[in-house]
């Protein structure tokens, strides 16, 4: 069977389709615009394309890579099973404490920062709706890596902690999110495609940025913030289905505290 990760140019796919072809899967990695993506056999897909942290200033773009050409792909037919990844930032707009994967979201349409989460809905719906029972969904937390290639808030302390002890990050202390190591999230996007509906790709604990400076002063760095704003945590999302597929993620901890101390100065 063949196997296709559309989007191996960016942070997930690109690691993705490194541990396909490690494996012996040898993944198809298709450019934006090749147009065989809607002619070929595209076997087991991944589907890791999106815009990131710029999606506000390129609203357009943003839709047509979560949305129409995955449209036009699920139209196309040609694969054997989809695995689109979404995001769990759809559950920010919600009151709830704890969310898991049925839980209802709810979006304000004319709120224009929420293209991204809309837009990613429409790929989840049509994934699960209009691919004929070949579809499942993938929603990952903050996905960080040591090592450069995210613009992700972690991923960046990380980078400049091998440049300096000394630390100023403008943000605010109080912002919380759920973190999930690339390598991690790479294998749960590899274990979902023997499940089906929805999945949260997260570690299922949310921590703050003031926990994550302590983290860094007690291994002999030094993180101030600029910010002071008070930031109203997301919901903790449940990982029971992940954990049903064998799959549990490093806690954030251990692999700030691993990178940390394997630095040298």
């Amino acid at each position: 069977m063949s196997v296709t990760v559309v989007g191996a140019q960016g942070f997930i796919g690109g690691r993705l389709a490194q541990y396909l072809t490690a494996e012996g899967e040898l993944p198809w990695t298709p450019t934006k615009g090749d147009p065989e993506l809607l002619e070929r056999d595209l076997g087991v897909l991944w589907y890791c394309a999106g815009t990131t942290a710029d999606y506000d200033q390129r609203p357009f773009d943003t839709v047509d890579a979560r949305a129409c050409l995955v449209s036009e792909i699920i139209s196309a037919g040609n694969f054997e099973w989809l695995i689109y990844c979404s995001s769990t930032r759809l559950y920010d707009g919600l009151s709830q404490i704890d969310v898991d994967e049925s839980t209802p979201l709810v979006f304000n349409s004319a709120d224009p920062r929420k293209v991204f989460d809309l837009s990613k809905a429409l790929g989840e719906n049509l994934t699960l709706a209009r691919s004929e029972g070949r579809g499942v969904v993938a929603r990952l937390s903050k996905v960080f890596n040591g090592h450069g290639g995210s613009p992700e808030f972690l991923s960046e302390l990380l980078n400049k902690a091998t440049l300096s002890r000394e630390i100023i990050l403008d943000s605010s202390p109080s912002t919380q999110r759920d973190y999930i190591h690339l390598d991690d999230a790479v294998a749960s996007l590899i274990a979902i495609a023997s499940g089906s509906g929805i999945y949260n790709v997260a570690c299922g604990q949310l921590i703050s940025n003031a926990e994550i400076a302590e983290i860094f002063k007690s291994e002999g760095w030094f993180v101030s913030f600029t910010g002071v704003a008070e930031m109203q945590p997301p919901p903790n999302v449940s990982v029971e289905r992940l954990l049903d597929l064998g799959v549990t993620a490093k806690s954030v901890e251990d692999v700030i505290r691993d990178f940390l101390r394997g630095l040298k100065f």
